[in-house]
């Protein structure tokens, strides 16, 4: 979708601005059709704020018309692509739209058990998760009562929401929507940053399961050019890092056992919380390794 300036909602026709905000909040232009009556906005967070308020003050029926417009996570309206663009590119960056038929079935059980319990669909923001961290969330809501899982499901959608409007418009403010993950590598053995050492990131499922991320190679600060995640949420959900440091060693020249002691250093750790900065440096030498998390 193209992006909009924040100059151009302030002063467009409203009805073509209602229409391009018209799926920040699903299926559900009123939002911003009341939005824009209170222009101009200074700012995204001012634009994102006013937008909310329009739920926040909606009757009781409105918002969960809004809550019931979403579609079930990695349901038959996903397998038959039949939701909005930014529905399927959510669900597909946790992954729903590979399930296997067990996930799927699995993924199915609890959008029914969700459904007959609330009258509702389960609405998360999938961005901030990985697929086993959206299946807690499923066992853990069920538990809720009625009330709490409202309020739970109009947070998730200004979650989505927020994500939505920071990818679609530029303004001279960011919505604190993104985390970072970064790294970078320390030789210890020479006393200076790592270059050319292979770093590879994998998303590590609970069924031992690994999906590649990210491959790279680190710069002459040791670090990488660009951030191993960024611009996005960090997924909650466990990583692996890996460092070829055996090869780089090897390169250098230093003296090394026959295979080498240290190959490749897996550093594997967990993220909890999406919006933060996490990172993971490796201090090295061709006999020892270490780690911490900084930020």
């Amino acid at each position: 979708m193209e992006r909009l300036t924040l100059d151009q909602i302030n002063s467009a026709d409203a009805s073509g601005v209602t229409a391009a905000l018209g799926n920040i909040f699903e299926h559900a232009p009123w939002v911003p059709e009341q939005a824009l009556a209170r222009r101009p906005f200074a700012t995204l967070q001012s634009l994102y704020e006013t937008m909310t308020d329009a739920i926040k003050r909606a009757p009781a029926e409105q918002q969960l018309a809004l809550i019931k417009g979403h579609p079930d996570l990695a349901g038959k309206a996903a397998r038959a692509g039949a939701l909005t663009a930014e529905s399927n590119a959510e669900q597909a960056s946790a992954g729903l739209h590979r399930l296997s038929d067990e996930e799927f079935d699995t993924f199915h059980r609890l959008n029914d058990a969700y459904k007959a319990k609330f009258g509702m669909p389960f609405i998360v923001c999938v961005r901030r998760h990985t697929k086993d961290s959206i299946l807690r969330q499923f066992e853990a809501r069920l538990k809720h009562g009625m009330a709490a899982e409202q309020d739970t499901a109009l947070a998730e959608i200004f979650r989505i929401g927020a994500l939505r409007l920071d990818q679609l418009v530029d303004a001279p403010d960011r919505l604190k929507v993104n985390g970072r993950l970064s790294t970078h590598i320390l030789d210890n053995h020479s006393g200076r940053p790592a270059l050319g050492v292979a770093i590879e990131l994998y998303e590590i499922a609970g069924s031992g399961a690994i999906t590649p991320i990210v491959k790279t190679v680190s710069n002459n600060d040791g670090r990488t050019d660009r951030p191993l995640i960024a611009d996005q949420p960090v997924p909650v959900g466990r990583y692996e890092i890996r460092f070829a440091v055996g090869g780089y060693f090897a390169r250098l020249g230093v003296a090394q056992a026959d295979p080498p002691f240290l190959d490749v250093v897996p550093i594997r750790f967990s993220v909890a919380e999406p919006e933060g900065h996490y990172h993971v440096p490796l201090l090295v030498t061709p006999w020892s390794y270490s780690t911490y998390r900084g930020s």
